[in-house]
């Protein structure tokens, strides 16, 4: 505390660096704590990469669903690559010192990938209402065009959402502490910590996280409810089988997404404990983006195929 408070005395109660308090402070834990986020970080790299550069390379999986999967892929890389490497290094350092300048970048670049998240599953969830209920009209309506728009949209939003958001926080002054009890820098603990004046942009925080959370899971909602009606009305038990297993892996990874994001954010602030929201934190940022690709893809049997294909490409033998 005594040096906290030096380093406040000497910038005239403005902190210049932020003490980040890590997912735990027990010693013993740090070192088995590493090892795990390290293999759960680069299996994050590997499944995500290899989901991008097979969707990428194969000629079979040019399709808008695996072209929404590609920029899952990404921001699921993103967000995990904006937290992770940092905790990392935490693991290994007494104190867990991050700049002014690197909270606030981090902060930028979570927002961005978390809040694109959110849209581009509800793209997938539309891609699979027109698949499955309008499928003579499928390349119509999901036309190239249409794909890049509706993650440019979501990227563009993304991004003013973010840039409005971290510009209102880093405007605020921090002379209450420089100590985050988090592991990453995300909005509700830097509140916590500041001496202004923050109903504002609490406000503008709950506003924008329950518009994202609201209008993306409509989206997804209302189509999946159009599916299971399609589904429902099939003669063929094996037509709605293959209709169900088209969205289930979907499914699936939108309940896990939604469930955790709607614990985290959609509660007053005074209802949050910072160690509780920590470990959902960890699940969100770390441990879905390593599920997603085996979510979506390593249980679909064309990205499987594609694998095979690719393996084939690179073990062939040049003439």
């Amino acid at each position: 505390m005594k040096e906290m408070i030096n380093l406040n005395e000497t910038t005239g109660g403005q902190v210049t660096e932020f003490i980040l308090m890590g997912i735990t402070s027990s010693p013993e834990l740090q070192g088995p704590l590493f090892v795990v986020f390290f293999l759960n970080y680069m299996a994050t790299c590997l499944g995500n990469l290899g989901l991008i550069i097979l969707t990428s390379v194969d000629s079979k999986l040019q399709t808008p669903m695996y072209f929404f999967l590609r920029h899952l892929a990404f921001v699921d890389l993103g967000y995990s690559t904006a937290i992770g490497p940092k905790m990392l290094v935490s693991f290994t350092e007494e104190k867990n010192i991050i700049s002014y300048t690197g909270c606030a970048i981090q902060l930028v670049f979570f927002i961005i990938f978390i809040t694109s998240e959110l849209f581009i599953l509800s793209a997938m969830a539309y891609d699979r209402y027109v698949a499955i209920c309008k499928p003579f009209h499928y390349i119509i309506i999901m036309s190239r065009k249409v794909c890049w728009a509706l993650v440019a949209i979501s990227y563009f939003y993304s991004i003013m959402v973010s840039l409005l958001i971290s510009i209102k926080i880093f405007k605020l002054s921090f002379c209450k502490s420089n100590i985050i009890r988090h592991f990453y820098c995300d909005g509700l603990p830097l509140l916590s910590i500041a001496c202004s004046y923050t109903n504002e942009i609490e406000l503008n925080i709950m506003v924008f996280a329950a518009l994202n959370f609201v209008s993306s899971l409509s989206i997804i909602l209302v189509s999946y409810t159009l599916i299971l009606v399609a589904i429902f009305r099939m003669n063929s038990a094996e037509g709605r089988y293959k209709a169900f297993s088209t969205f289930g892996s979907h499914l699936t990874g939108v309940v896990i997404f939604y469930g955790t994001l709607l614990f985290m954010y959609l509660q007053p602030q005074s209802s949050h404990s910072f160690d509780t929201d920590k470990m959902a934190s960890v699940f969100y940022t770390l441990v879905i983006p390593m599920l997603n690709p085996l979510i979506y893809s390593l249980r679909n049997q064309e990205v499987k195929s594609a694998l095979r294909r690719l393996f084939k490409r690179l073990c062939k033998p040049s003439p």
